[in-house]
């Protein structure tokens, strides 16, 4: 054995433990934050906090409530942004038309928009169409910020599906809409749950649209619960204890996502990075 190769094989450990040590305390500083709310959310009155917060209205907010309407919205955007993004996907796939590349890159372009330069627009279309204070007012906007990283993420996994696998359907008489339902979108399935799973995560973090276009409390999201809750919970300990078991439990639903789709989140991200 070479020198250069026992010198290989002793590094390697040491780098491998190093990078250790390094997720070690980037995932510690992380944490930090969530650690210390939980902590504080038992001060004073322990369990308690949590289950005032649970049952009990804060200014007239609901937890549950919130809840229902963060999911209803991360929902609502999940599903346009995946149907859309799998027929897109398709699409810039499967079809050789005119000025094809030029389109695929006017969809890249809309990557670099962003939300607050639409706003205006965004706000008079909402009231002109009624859908103030309705969640298709949010899930709309969202889902239409998201489809360019949607259509982006499955065209790049589409382009690893075998052309001879689609010419074979092709020849046994199946139209567009089967083999889209039958091959396109089973292949692509990690892809749009990853798309999905990252649609509910931003969605549940979004403050800034439900804060345009919602005025009712009724329709406060689990984001917008955040302020609203130390609007209401005064600097008293006990409100303290309450107000930091509240963040904690606000951030419940996001990161159970993020749990859930952790896996397809890092499988459809490198998907399309490497071709044989």
């Amino acid at each position: 054995m070479s020198t250069d190769t026992k010198d290989f094989l002793y590094r390697r450990p040491r780098e491998k433990w190093l990078m250790y040590a390094l997720l070690f305390i980037m995932a510690a500083l992380w944490a930090l934050p969530l650690i210390a709310a939980v902590v504080r959310g038992f001060a004073f009155n322990g369990i308690q906090n949590f289950t005032d917060v649970i049952f009990d209205d804060i200014g007239g907010i609901s937890l549950g409530r919130t809840y229902f309407n963060s999911f209803v919205i991360a929902i609502m955007h999940a599903l346009l942004v995946v149907i859309v993004s799998a027929l897109a996907g398709y699409g810039f796939y499967i079809f050789e038309f005119k000025f094809k590349t030029v389109a695929y890159f006017v969809v890249l372009v809309f990557l670099a928009v962003p939300a607050t330069s639409i706003l205006v627009p965004l706000f008079f279309i909402t009231r002109e169409l009624g859908l103030r204070d309705s969640y298709l007012a949010v899930a709309l906007p969202e889902a239409a910020l998201t489809l360019p990283f949607g259509v982006l993420l499955v065209r790049n996994f589409a382009e690893e599906i075998p052309r001879s696998l689609i010419e074979a359907a092709a020849m046994d008489g199946a139209e567009h809409p089967r083999i889209w339902r039958e091959i396109f979108v089973p292949i692509c399935k990690p892809a749009l749950i990853n798309i999905g799973a990252l649609s509910m995560m931003w969605s549940m973090q979004d403050f800034l649209f439900p804060s345009l276009f919602f005025s009712s409390s009724e329709m406060t999201t689990a984001a917008q619960a955040v302020l609203r809750f130390r609007e209401y919970l005064g600097a008293t300990p006990d409100d303290i204890g309450r107000y930091n078991a509240s963040l904690v439990l606000l951030a419940v639903p996001a990161l159970l996502i993020v749990l859930f789709g952790l896996r397809f989140i890092t499988n459809g991200l490198t998907s399309g990075g490497v071709k044989e």
